[in-house]
């Protein structure tokens, strides 16, 4: 029988019912802010600001706490220039090349989306997000992961939510195939890149597409049973 885990007690505040709904209520309204941008100012980010929500990523649950994730952040214009390039190549096959089925291209029509990714560039930062199909023991052994693809996407969700709680636009960008992100990184082959997160603040005069705001209402996503 293995030994019994270390336990510790749980750092809980309950709060009183009126402080809850009046959190959940302010929280909401902070989230319904939260639009992805295309058009983004090429301001720095202040120091500190990136780490501080990747920390908060690492903090999301994952399948036996295995962490299958790793953040890649780019700042290097001229790595940024060769992602744009590399990124721009695929998502011209994609909208020209017959990848994508005319129905998808008619569900992004709204968003006002193309191939041209000028915002690659711009912003000042880039977060690569890789989801590790298995660890590596210290004797250099695989170390099965469970769950990832769940994992990495709610520590994803806690990585968007930690930005624009601290002021940041984002925005998710798939370019598809994104293998040569690995490269671009210098990611083990192990690593699956996700998703290309795109930090920033908003451009002066920044719009954004109505449809992009148009969510469910709550009796078509939820049941309460």
């Amino acid at each position: 029988m293995p030994d019994a885990p270390a336990m510790q007690p749980l750092a809980f505040t309950e709060r009183p019912p009126a402080e809850m709904q009046a959190r959940a209520a302010d929280f909401l309204a902070l989230m319904a802010q939260r639009r992805s941008v295309r058009d983004f100012a090429d301001r720095p980010i202040p120091p500190g600001i990136l780490e501080a929500a990747i920390r908060t990523a690492g903090r999301a649950p994952s399948g036996a706490n295995q962490q299958p994730w790793h953040f890649a952040v780019i700042t290097d214009p001229d790595r940024k220039r060769r992602l744009r390039q590399l990124a721009e190549r695929e998502e011209y096959e994609f909208y020209h090349g017959g990848r994508a089925p005319e129905e998808w291209l008619d569900a992004l029509a709204p968003l006002g989306t193309n191939a041209s990714k000028p915002f690659l560039e711009v912003a000042p930062a880039l977060i690569a997000i890789f989801a590790q199909r298995h660890g590596l023991a210290p004797d250099g052994s695989h170390v099965k992961h469970y769950y990832v693809p769940e994992s990495v996407g709610i520590a994803t969700g806690f990585l968007i939510t930690a930005l624009h709680n601290a002021g940041l636009a984002t925005l998710t960008h798939t370019p598809a195939p994104m293998a040569f992100l690995n490269e671009l990184c210098s990611r083990p082959a192990h690593e699956k890149p996700t998703i290309l997160l795109v930090v920033g603040y908003p451009a002066e005069g920044c719009e954004v597409p109505v449809a992009g705001g148009v969510k469910k209402p709550i009796e078509e996503i939820a049941s309460f049973l």
